[in-house]
């Protein structure tokens, strides 16, 4: 299972093919939008350099991604596909902006964080154990598959 840091970047490797949609257990963003929404999809699409534009744009008050066109080398016809993956994130649930809440996090270097440790380090890390105990009720609340064999 796999956090997400990026939204731009998560998005295109999901598409891509990088990264398989239900290893997704969340993606934390940066953004404030509803890709539902076909004026604020069209903000982030074009903010996000999609379909060859780099110019970015406003979507509630903050630049959409211009300064970094993750989505540059893709023209308009792949945009009803990253869509369709943002869509699927935002209504199962997977899709969090902490924006909407008020919080303004700080761009990240990581991309993706794995979430699964190996059972030594949940032996030698009682810290760890316990989160990844917690991680576990939280991904059975999502339906996520956890794999029990996991080493």
């Amino acid at each position: 299972m796999k956090i997400g840091l990026s939204y731009s970047r998560c998005i295109r490797d999901i598409v891509e093919g990088k990264v398989d949609i239900n290893d997704v257990l969340v993606i934390i963003a940066r953004t404030d939008f509803d890709p539902r929404d076909a004026d604020q999809w069209k903000g982030i699409w074009e903010g996000y350099g999609g379909g060859g534009r780099s110019n970015g744009s406003m979507i509630r008050g903050f630049f959409s991604g211009g300064s970094n066109p993750e989505w540059a080398g893709y023209t308009d016809e792949d945009e009803d596909l990253f869509r369709s993956v943002s869509i699927e994130l935002w209504e199962s649930g997977k899709f969090h902006q902490p924006r909407k809440f008020g919080a303004h996090p700080a761009r990240r270097p990581e991309i993706w964080l794995e979430t699964v440790l190996p059972s030594e380090e949940l032996e030698n890390n009682p810290a760890a154990k316990s989160a990844w105990e917690k991680f576990q009720t939280v991904a059975g609340l999502t339906n996520v598959k956890l794999d029990k064999e996991y080493r």
